[in-house]
């Protein structure tokens, strides 16, 4: 069935739609654009289970696939609700003596009688809302990208999105005294975090476009590379080129950084498990690496960049002292957290002198959910990173599909890139690249569920 066959085809258009979005308004990191994305994400999914109902909609299979991860979203979920929930004071007591402690404390009497484990009701209610609609994003991802046009579909839109914010990024760093390229987000780092999700996406793409078997000889590889230079798939290299530009203009160190080692692992993974087009990957590989880092970053700015890593010290830094500080938060409440969404709120009581208390985030995701959500929580999330990787994985090496190989690509590349670049930022904290992360993540399960369409069977 095609897109224009299906009754409900205006549910995957606001879908696509959505993705091209979330960006726009700084990220989506107001409180007027959180509630626009998690509006948008909730009447979507209820639109699409109202068709389920209609028998107008069935599950798909990479949703039955993907049983397991769902299971510890389902967990993770229950986790940020359950912490809003009042306890009996012994109870918590026992769970979360901390918790119990700064209750007490902020008590007219000394003793609330019942209290939630969060510390910070509204910042826990807004943290569970997001990670709703994250998790509904989730599931709308395995259940409309049943089939290779569609795939298709959401790769032109983020790749379209992520283009429009390189000419906007461009633009704006030309006009700004420190030529430094921020899109529409508020943060540099964080716009060199989409940036390179989107360019993961259009690096996959671009391989599923590659043809060719591994046993022709360099020469004939070379051939075709050749005639696929001269051919119009050149436009989606030339468009990677395009988002390259604005993401050194970022100088962001861990972004450029985190760019490289997802591209070049991922690239290694791909040639390792590759049983076709095995040279001509190495040859648009290596073009990535030496036309990107050293032709346009050499004039654009990457020199300038690898200055910024070599002259970050300590001593100039204080991300470390706040770590630290996170660490001795997350050690007070190790099991459960403090609250998801609680950073802000909890964190003056633990920084030290000369560090600023008003940090609102860890400038590091993995302390900054432990601290909120615990040891639990960090490995559900844990969980749910590393089963979607190992399904792209699987994908890489069992799949033939050279579209399901470009995506299953992606979504490597983009996983690997995030969780470097989570060592020292608070990306999953934006939600316009904690939702495409998201879609990242799902295309690991789509990657290696989908089926193509029945045309090109």
């Amino acid at each position: 069935m095609t897109d224009f066959q299906d009754r409900n085809h205006w549910i995957f258009a606001f879908y696509l739609a959505l993705l091209v979005w979330i960006p726009i308004p700084l990220g989506s990191n107001r409180a007027w654009s959180v509630a626009v994305l998690e509006v948008w994400v909730l009447l979507l999914a209820i639109a699409w289970l109202a068709g389920f109902v209609r028998g107008r909609n069935s599950f798909s299979p990479a949703l039955a696939g993907a049983r397991p991860v769902l299971l510890c979203m389902a967990a993770w979920l229950s986790l940020a609700w359950m912490q809003l929930l009042p306890l009996p004071l012994p109870l918590l007591e026992m769970i979360s003596p901390e918790a119990a402690r700064w209750h007490q404390a902020a008590a007219p009497a000394g003793n609330p009688g019942w209290a939630p484990l969060t510390l910070d009701r509204y910042g826990t209610l807004d943290g569970a809302c997001r990670s709703t609609a994250y998790v509904a994003f989730f599931a709308l991802t395995l259940v409309l990208l049943r089939d290779t046009t569609r795939i298709r579909w959401a790769t032109y839109a983020v790749v379209t999105s992520g283009v429009t914010q390189s000419i906007y990024g461009v633009a704006t760093a030309l006009q700004s005294p420190g030529g430094l390229a921020t899109g529409t987000f508020v943060n540099r780092n964080h716009f060199a975090a989409y940036l390179v999700m989107c360019l993961s996406v259009g690096i996959g793409v671009l391989i599923a476009s590659l043809s060719g078997s591994g046993s022709r000889s360099w020469k004939e590889s070379m051939k075709g590379v050749i005639g696929w230079l001269i051919s119009p798939k050149m436009g989606l290299r030339l468009l990677i080129v395009a988002m390259v530009i604005p993401l050194v203009l970022t100088r962001s160190r861990m972004g450029n950084v985190a760019f490289f080692i997802g591209l070049l692992a991922t690239g290694l993974i791909g040639l390792a498990l590759s049983r076709k087009a095995t040279r001509s990957m190495v040859v648009l590989l290596a073009s990535l690496v030496v036309i990107d880092l050293f032709l346009v970053g050499a004039y654009f700015g990457a020199q300038r960049v690898i200055e910024r890593i070599g002259e970050t010290t300590m001593q100039a830094e204080d991300r470390d002292e706040v770590a630290q500080y996170a660490l001795r938060m997350w050690s007070d409440f190790p099991l459960l957290g403090s609250g998801l969404g609680s950073f802000a709120s909890v964190f003056p009581r633990y920084s030290g002198q000369g560090t600023a208390s008003s940090y609102t985030h860890a400038h590091n995701d993995y302390l900054e959910f432990a601290a909120e959500t615990g040891a639990i929580g960090l490995s559900l999330l844990a969980l749910i990173v590393t089963l979607s990787f190992a399904a792209a994985l699987r994908a890489q090496r069992q799949r033939r599909d050279a579209v399901m190989r470009g995506i299953s690509f992606a979504s490597m590349m983009a996983i690997i890139a995030l969780m470097v670049h989570s060592f020292a930022d608070f990306n999953l904290q934006i939600p316009a690249n904690a939702l495409t992360f998201m879609l990242m993540l799902g295309f690991g399960w789509v990657s290696l569920h989908a089926t193509r369409d029945l045309a090109e069977a």
